[in-house]
């Protein structure tokens, strides 16, 4: 079963996480110049929260601001994330402006991914799916629990239902109150990824009581981490430099059960 997925020259799914960089620029002038700072970082992914954007409702500016955070990264995949107000982002849009918004993204080209929110609504989910998947575009499925974290099979069973609407990557971060909560979220990502998924999947225990679970993915099975590089965009991302020296340290001691990718 093939588990990974090669964007621009990045296998997403082999070897240790691939370490994504959340841009949170309110303004274009902003986001021009954390884009130029990207480009120095040592880095795989970058993702563009737009709901910081203080033109987000503003299709056309955020076309123009995609467009010119597209010309310096280049060679980086870029995923487009609009994060509701619900899920932990900034604000909160009708559900016709979000799915206008993603299309827009979309139909510009200059993205990788789009993020759709599970919970956004069955058939909004299964059109965006199938608009980027026209479009050569991945997805992916994501869910945010800044609450609590569910029981384990709620966890497995949310990731699967990501799965069976058609991500590519189906997400989850949730928030644990004890260390119990981050180890059965360890426990999820393990048996999800060893029963299961037949796609690289991302999972993450936010906060500092979850900071392991952004450090041991390959371990447990999650293939994407996410690091900061001015200011964070959830609770418990270390900085970039850091994160990849740790996440180098665990790869080149890390010997993989038979069958498993390293």
């Amino acid at each position: 079963m093939n588990n990974t997925l090669t964007v621009k020259g990045i296998t997403i799914g082999e070897g240790a996480p691939k370490i994504c960089v959340p841009m949170v620029g309110t303004t274009i002038e902003q986001l021009i110049k954390e884009a130029e700072l990207l480009t120095t970082l040592d880095l795989d992914i970058v993702e563009w929260r737009v709901d910081f954007f203080e033109s987000v409702e503003d299709v056309d500016k955020v076309k123009e601001a995609l467009t010119k955070i597209r010309e310096r990264l280049i060679d980086i995949p870029l995923i487009f994330t609009f994060r509701s107000a619900k899920e932990g982002g900034e604000m909160e849009v009708s559900m016709d402006y979000y799915v206008a918004l993603n299309k827009a993204a979309l139909e510009s080209g200059n993205v990788e991914f789009i993020d759709v929110e599970l919970f956004s609504g069955e058939q909004i989910v299964i059109q965006l799916v199938e608009l980027a998947h026209q479009q050569g575009t991945r997805v992916i499925i994501s869910n945010h629990d800044f609450e609590k974290t569910p029981p384990k099979k709620e966890i497995i069973n949310r990731l699967l239902k990501a799965q069976d609407f058609g991500a590519d990557i189906p997400k989850i971060a949730v928030m644990p109150n004890n260390v119990q909560d981050v180890i059965t979220l360890l426990d999820a990502t393990n048996e999800i990824r060893t029963h299961y998924a037949d796609r690289p999947i991302i999972t993450m225990s936010m906060a500092g009581q979850g900071v392991v679970s952004r450090l041991a993915g390959e371990i447990f099975g999650s293939a994407i981490t996410f690091g900061a590089a001015t200011k964070a965009s959830a609770p418990g991302q270390v900085g970039v430099q850091e994160l990849r020296e740790v996440l180098d340290l665990i790869h080149n001691n890390f010997q993989p059960s038979q069958g498993e990718i390293k």
